[in-house]
């Protein structure tokens, strides 16, 4: 069993930056992928990024450039970096580990981006 507690949302204003932590509940090395994913009021949950165990990457189209993930071995976290954050940015962002062959979600954490 895989628990993982997301933290950082919150109110920012558009172009403001942000970043969010997920920590898991046991040793992150024996977790093979972790990512972020979010979900915005009325739509399907998407994909942000992902990091795999060897440090591969992977983002959503639409935040390549802006967005940066992250993981801490000695920490047991992975991090997702968000810069020139939009109002297209506002959902629940939920953070994701692939402890094969399970995978485990968070309860999600809150990310608006408005003026």
């Amino acid at each position: 069993q895989v628990q993982l507690a997301e933290s950082g949302g919150g109110l920012v204003q558009p172009g403001e930056s942000l970043r969010l932590s997920c920590a898991a509940s046991v040793r992150s090395s024996s977790i093979s992928t972790m990512g972020w994913y979010r979900q915005a009021p009325g739509k399907e949950r998407e994909l942000v990024a992902t990091i795999t165990s060897d440090g591969a990457t992977n983002y959503g189209d639409s935040v390549k450039g802006r967005f940066t993930i992250s993981r801490d071995y000695a920490k047991d976290t992975v991090y997702l970096q968000m810069s020139s954050l939009k109002p297209e940015d506002t959902a629940v962002y939920y953070c994701k580990a692939r402890r094969w062959p399970i995978d485990y979600w968070g309860k999600g954490t809150l990310v608006t981006v408005s003026s």
